[in-house]
Protein backbone atom coordinates (compact mmCIF):
# COMPACT_ATOMS: atom_id res chain seq x y z
CA UNK A 1 0.00 0.00 0.00
CA UNK A 2 1.43 3.34 -1.14
CA UNK A 3 0.14 6.47 0.57
CA UNK A 4 0.14 9.91 -1.01
CA UNK A 5 0.99 11.22 2.44
CA UNK A 6 0.54 14.96 1.95
CA UNK A 7 -2.85 14.36 0.35
CA UNK A 8 -3.90 12.48 3.48
CA UNK A 9 -2.50 14.83 6.12
CA UNK A 10 -3.99 17.88 4.36
CA UNK A 11 -7.37 16.10 4.39
CA UNK A 12 -6.88 15.22 8.06
CA UNK A 13 -5.93 18.81 8.94
CA UNK A 14 -9.02 20.30 7.35
CA UNK A 15 -11.32 17.49 8.50
CA UNK A 16 -10.36 17.31 12.18
CA UNK A 17 -11.11 20.05 14.75
CA UNK A 18 -8.23 22.45 15.40
CA UNK A 19 -9.00 22.19 19.11
CA UNK A 20 -7.02 18.92 19.18
CA UNK A 21 -3.80 19.92 20.92
CA UNK A 22 -0.84 18.34 22.66
CA UNK A 23 -0.25 18.99 26.37
CA UNK A 24 2.02 21.92 25.43
CA UNK A 25 -0.62 23.43 23.15
CA UNK A 26 0.80 22.30 19.78
CA UNK A 27 -1.96 21.49 17.27
CA UNK A 28 -2.09 17.78 16.45
CA UNK A 29 -5.31 17.41 14.44
CA UNK A 30 -3.43 16.43 11.26
CA UNK A 31 -1.27 13.93 13.17
CA UNK A 32 -4.26 12.29 14.83
CA UNK A 33 -6.29 12.27 11.64
CA UNK A 34 -3.47 10.71 9.63
CA UNK A 35 -2.98 8.01 12.27
CA UNK A 36 -6.70 7.22 12.15
CA UNK A 37 -6.56 7.03 8.35
CA UNK A 38 -3.61 4.65 8.48
CA UNK A 39 -5.24 2.50 11.15
CA UNK A 40 -8.42 2.22 9.11
CA UNK A 41 -6.61 1.46 5.84
CA UNK A 42 -4.31 -1.16 7.36
CA UNK A 43 -7.12 -2.84 9.31
CA UNK A 44 -9.43 -2.96 6.29
CA UNK A 45 -7.05 -3.89 3.47
CA UNK A 46 -4.34 -5.70 5.47
CA UNK A 47 -1.34 -4.80 3.29
CA UNK A 48 1.88 -6.69 3.90
CA UNK A 49 3.88 -3.57 3.10
CA UNK A 50 3.14 0.11 3.66
CA UNK A 51 5.03 3.17 2.39
CA UNK A 52 4.29 6.80 3.18
CA UNK A 53 5.42 8.49 -0.04
CA UNK A 54 6.75 11.99 0.49
CA UNK A 55 7.02 15.22 -1.50
CA UNK A 56 10.74 15.93 -1.21
CA UNK A 57 10.08 18.49 -3.96
CA UNK A 58 6.42 19.35 -4.38
CA UNK A 59 7.12 21.62 -7.40
CA UNK A 60 10.19 20.24 -9.23
CA UNK A 61 12.19 22.76 -11.24
CA UNK A 62 12.20 20.51 -14.30
CA UNK A 63 8.40 20.58 -14.40
CA UNK A 64 8.32 24.36 -13.84
CA UNK A 65 10.86 24.84 -16.63
CA UNK A 66 8.42 23.14 -18.98
CA UNK A 67 5.29 24.92 -17.69
CA UNK A 68 6.12 27.98 -15.52
CA UNK A 69 2.56 28.11 -14.20
CA UNK A 70 2.77 24.61 -12.77
CA UNK A 71 1.34 24.84 -9.23
CA UNK A 72 2.32 28.54 -9.24
CA UNK A 73 -0.84 29.56 -7.39
CA UNK A 74 0.28 27.45 -4.42
CA UNK A 75 3.60 29.26 -4.00
CA UNK A 76 3.81 31.52 -0.95
CA UNK A 77 7.45 32.53 -1.31
CA UNK A 78 10.71 31.76 -3.06
CA UNK A 79 13.74 31.51 -0.83
CA UNK A 80 17.23 32.56 -1.89
CA UNK A 81 18.22 28.97 -2.70
CA UNK A 82 15.52 28.97 -5.38
CA UNK A 83 13.23 26.52 -3.59
CA UNK A 84 9.53 27.31 -3.75
CA UNK A 85 7.61 27.25 -0.48
CA UNK A 86 4.11 25.81 -0.66
CA UNK A 87 1.21 27.58 0.98
CA UNK A 88 0.73 25.55 4.16
CA UNK A 89 -1.26 26.80 7.16
CA UNK A 90 1.06 27.43 10.11
CA UNK A 91 -0.87 25.03 12.39
CA UNK A 92 -0.23 22.28 9.82
CA UNK A 93 3.41 23.20 9.16
CA UNK A 94 4.36 22.61 12.79
CA UNK A 95 2.80 19.14 12.66
CA UNK A 96 4.81 17.78 9.75
CA UNK A 97 7.94 16.98 11.84
CA UNK A 98 5.66 15.31 14.40
CA UNK A 99 4.09 13.21 11.64
CA UNK A 100 7.54 11.99 10.59
CA UNK A 101 8.49 11.27 14.21
CA UNK A 102 5.32 9.25 14.79
CA UNK A 103 5.66 7.27 11.56
CA UNK A 104 9.24 6.41 12.48
CA UNK A 105 8.09 5.24 15.91
CA UNK A 106 5.60 2.88 14.23
CA UNK A 107 8.29 1.61 11.83
CA UNK A 108 6.28 2.85 8.85
CA UNK A 109 8.56 3.61 5.92
CA UNK A 110 8.81 7.18 4.59
CA UNK A 111 10.19 7.50 1.06
CA UNK A 112 10.91 10.63 -0.94
CA UNK A 113 13.34 11.54 -3.71
CA UNK A 114 15.22 14.79 -4.31
CA UNK A 115 13.76 16.62 -7.31
CA UNK A 116 10.58 14.56 -7.41
CA UNK A 117 7.05 14.60 -6.05
CA UNK A 118 5.35 11.87 -4.06
CA UNK A 119 3.46 10.99 -7.26
CA UNK A 120 6.75 10.01 -8.88
CA UNK A 121 7.78 7.92 -5.87
CA UNK A 122 4.42 6.18 -6.07
CA UNK A 123 4.81 5.67 -9.82
CA UNK A 124 8.24 4.07 -9.37
CA UNK A 125 7.26 1.83 -6.46
CA UNK A 126 4.03 0.71 -8.11
CA UNK A 127 5.93 -0.19 -11.28
CA UNK A 128 8.67 -2.16 -9.53
CA UNK A 129 6.49 -3.87 -6.92
CA UNK A 130 6.04 -7.62 -6.97
CA UNK A 131 2.40 -8.38 -6.28
CA UNK A 132 -0.77 -6.29 -5.85
CA UNK A 133 -0.51 -2.57 -5.12
CA UNK A 134 -3.06 -0.18 -3.64
CA UNK A 135 -2.36 3.54 -4.12
CA UNK A 136 -4.21 5.78 -1.66
CA UNK A 137 -4.61 9.34 -2.91
CA UNK A 138 -6.93 12.26 -3.55
CA UNK A 139 -5.01 13.13 -6.76
CA UNK A 140 -6.69 12.10 -10.03
CA UNK A 141 -3.36 12.23 -11.89
CA UNK A 142 -2.48 8.90 -10.30
CA UNK A 143 -5.36 7.23 -12.15
CA UNK A 144 -2.82 6.74 -14.95
CA UNK A 145 -1.17 4.05 -12.79
CA UNK A 146 -4.24 1.82 -12.60
CA UNK A 147 -3.46 -1.52 -14.24
CA UNK A 148 -5.62 -4.60 -13.79
CA UNK A 149 -3.01 -6.83 -15.44
CA UNK A 150 -0.47 -5.87 -12.76
CA UNK A 151 -3.07 -5.68 -9.94
CA UNK A 152 -2.48 -1.96 -9.38
CA UNK A 153 -5.52 -0.01 -8.28
CA UNK A 154 -6.18 3.42 -6.77
CA UNK A 155 -8.16 3.95 -3.57
CA UNK A 156 -9.49 7.46 -4.18
CA UNK A 157 -10.22 9.58 -1.12
CA UNK A 158 -12.42 12.30 -2.65
CA UNK A 159 -15.41 11.13 -0.59
CA UNK A 160 -13.33 10.42 2.51
CA UNK A 161 -11.18 7.57 3.75
CA UNK A 162 -14.28 5.89 5.15
CA UNK A 163 -15.92 5.93 1.71
CA UNK A 164 -13.09 5.15 -0.70
CA UNK A 165 -13.70 4.76 -4.41
CA UNK A 166 -11.75 1.79 -5.77
CA UNK A 167 -10.40 2.57 -9.24
CA UNK A 168 -9.78 -0.35 -11.60
CA UNK A 169 -9.52 -0.33 -15.40
CA UNK A 170 -13.28 -0.61 -15.88
CA UNK A 171 -14.02 2.13 -13.34
CA UNK A 172 -11.65 4.58 -15.07
CA UNK A 173 -13.24 3.77 -18.44
CA UNK A 174 -16.72 4.16 -16.96
CA UNK A 175 -15.94 7.54 -15.39
CA UNK A 176 -13.90 9.13 -18.17
CA UNK A 177 -14.27 7.07 -21.33
CA UNK A 178 -10.52 6.41 -21.55
CA UNK A 179 -8.20 3.63 -20.47
CA UNK A 180 -5.85 4.30 -17.53
CA UNK A 181 -2.87 4.41 -19.91
CA UNK A 182 -4.66 7.19 -21.83
CA UNK A 183 -5.50 9.17 -18.71
CA UNK A 184 -2.37 11.37 -18.76
CA UNK A 185 -3.10 12.50 -22.34
CA UNK A 186 -6.73 13.03 -21.33
CA UNK A 187 -5.64 15.22 -18.40
CA UNK A 188 -3.25 17.20 -20.62
CA UNK A 189 -6.03 18.14 -23.03
CA UNK A 190 -8.67 18.75 -20.36
CA UNK A 191 -6.32 20.71 -18.11
CA UNK A 192 -6.29 20.96 -14.33
CA UNK A 193 -6.61 24.31 -12.57
CA UNK A 194 -5.42 22.80 -9.28
CA UNK A 195 -2.03 22.14 -10.90
CA UNK A 196 -1.93 25.25 -13.08
CA UNK A 197 -2.40 23.29 -16.31
CA UNK A 198 -4.51 25.31 -18.77
CA UNK A 199 -5.44 22.45 -21.06
CA UNK A 200 -6.55 23.03 -24.64
CA UNK A 201 -9.05 25.87 -24.88
CA UNK A 202 -12.38 24.54 -26.03
CA UNK A 203 -11.61 20.89 -25.32
CA UNK A 204 -13.21 19.41 -22.22
CA UNK A 205 -13.68 15.94 -20.83
CA UNK A 206 -16.05 14.62 -23.51
CA UNK A 207 -14.08 15.90 -26.48
CA UNK A 208 -10.76 14.75 -25.03
CA UNK A 209 -12.20 11.27 -24.43
CA UNK A 210 -13.71 11.15 -27.91
CA UNK A 211 -10.40 12.06 -29.54
CA UNK A 212 -8.54 9.41 -27.56
CA UNK A 213 -11.16 6.80 -28.39
CA UNK A 214 -10.72 7.60 -32.07
CA UNK A 215 -6.95 8.10 -32.31
CA UNK A 216 -5.50 6.29 -29.28
CA UNK A 217 -3.02 8.81 -27.93
CA UNK A 218 -2.00 12.46 -28.09
CA UNK A 219 0.76 11.91 -30.65
CA UNK A 220 -1.72 10.35 -33.05
CA UNK A 221 -4.22 13.14 -32.41
CA UNK A 222 -1.57 15.76 -33.25
CA UNK A 223 -0.59 13.81 -36.36
CA UNK A 224 -4.23 13.89 -37.46
CA UNK A 225 -4.37 17.63 -36.76
CA UNK A 226 -1.35 18.12 -39.04
CA UNK A 227 -2.76 15.93 -41.81
CA UNK A 228 -5.15 17.80 -44.15
CA UNK A 229 -6.55 14.46 -45.27
CA UNK A 230 -7.56 13.31 -41.79
CA UNK A 231 -11.18 13.38 -40.74
CA UNK A 232 -10.54 15.82 -37.91
CA UNK A 233 -12.90 18.81 -38.02
CA UNK A 234 -11.47 22.23 -38.82
CA UNK A 235 -12.65 23.51 -35.45
CA UNK A 236 -10.76 20.86 -33.48
CA UNK A 237 -7.78 21.22 -35.78
CA UNK A 238 -7.64 24.94 -34.98
CA UNK A 239 -7.93 24.39 -31.22
CA UNK A 240 -5.09 21.87 -31.23
CA UNK A 241 -2.87 24.04 -33.42
CA UNK A 242 -3.44 27.01 -31.09
CA UNK A 243 -2.19 24.90 -28.16
CA UNK A 244 0.73 23.25 -29.96
CA UNK A 245 3.42 24.79 -27.71
CA UNK A 246 1.60 23.69 -24.57
CA UNK A 247 0.97 20.21 -25.96
CA UNK A 248 4.65 19.79 -26.79
CA UNK A 249 5.68 19.96 -23.11
CA UNK A 250 2.60 19.20 -20.98
CA UNK A 251 2.76 15.39 -21.32
CA UNK A 252 6.15 15.32 -19.57
CA UNK A 253 4.70 17.39 -16.73
CA UNK A 254 1.58 15.28 -16.26
CA UNK A 255 3.12 11.85 -16.75
CA UNK A 256 4.18 10.25 -13.49
CA UNK A 257 7.85 9.24 -13.41
CA UNK A 258 8.28 5.49 -13.00
CA UNK A 259 12.04 5.01 -12.91
CA UNK A 260 13.48 7.01 -10.00
CA UNK A 261 16.57 5.46 -8.45
CA UNK A 262 15.20 4.76 -4.97
CA UNK A 263 17.01 3.10 -2.08
CA UNK A 264 15.88 -0.23 -0.73
CA UNK A 265 12.94 0.33 1.60
CA UNK A 266 12.05 -1.68 4.70
CA UNK A 267 8.35 -1.48 3.94
CA UNK A 268 7.11 -4.71 5.50
CA UNK A 269 4.72 -4.10 8.35
CA UNK A 270 5.63 -6.00 11.51
CA UNK A 271 4.57 -6.11 15.15
CA UNK A 272 6.48 -3.73 17.37
CA UNK A 273 8.54 -5.36 20.10
CA UNK A 274 7.66 -4.35 23.66
CA UNK A 275 10.26 -1.60 23.90
CA UNK A 276 9.18 -0.11 20.54
CA UNK A 277 5.50 -0.23 21.46
CA UNK A 278 6.27 1.42 24.81
CA UNK A 279 8.25 4.16 23.06
CA UNK A 280 5.38 4.74 20.61
CA UNK A 281 2.87 5.00 23.46
CA UNK A 282 5.18 7.42 25.25
CA UNK A 283 5.39 9.53 22.11
CA UNK A 284 1.61 9.41 21.84
CA UNK A 285 1.31 10.70 25.40
CA UNK A 286 3.87 13.45 24.74
CA UNK A 287 1.86 14.78 21.80
CA UNK A 288 -1.60 14.03 23.18
CA UNK A 289 -2.47 11.58 20.41
CA UNK A 290 -4.70 9.50 22.68
CA UNK A 291 -6.82 6.84 21.01
CA UNK A 292 -5.38 7.62 17.56
CA UNK A 293 -2.03 6.13 18.59
CA UNK A 294 -3.81 3.21 20.26
CA UNK A 295 -5.71 2.43 17.06
CA UNK A 296 -2.57 2.73 14.93
CA UNK A 297 -0.70 0.30 17.19
CA UNK A 298 -3.66 -2.10 17.19
CA UNK A 299 -3.74 -2.11 13.38
CA UNK A 300 -0.18 -3.44 13.04
CA UNK A 301 0.30 -7.16 12.29
CA UNK A 302 -0.05 -9.28 15.39
CA UNK A 303 -2.41 -6.76 16.96
CA UNK A 304 -5.28 -6.55 14.48
CA UNK A 305 -8.72 -7.16 15.90
CA UNK A 306 -12.00 -7.20 14.01
CA UNK A 307 -10.52 -6.42 10.59
CA UNK A 308 -13.03 -5.97 7.77
CA UNK A 309 -11.67 -8.55 5.34
CA UNK A 310 -14.46 -8.06 2.84
CA UNK A 311 -12.74 -5.02 1.32
CA UNK A 312 -9.35 -6.66 0.96
CA UNK A 313 -7.82 -8.59 -1.92
CA UNK A 314 -9.21 -12.04 -2.61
Amino acid sequence: MLLDTASLYFRAFFGMPDSLRSPDGTPVNAVRGLLDFIARLVSTYEPDKLVCCWDDDWRPAWRVDLIPGYKAHRVVAEVSAGVDVEVTPDPLEVQIPIIKEVLDALNIAIVGAAGYEADDVIGTLSTTARGPVDVVTGDRDLFQLVDDARCVRVLYTARGVGNLEVLTDSVVVGKYGVLPEQYADFAVMRGDTSDGLPGVKGIGDKTAASLLQQYGDLDSIMAAAADPASGLSSGLRGKLHAAVDYLAVAPRVVEVVKDIDLPEVAATLRPLVDTEAAAARELGAKWGLGSAMTRALAALPGHRVGSDLSSGRE
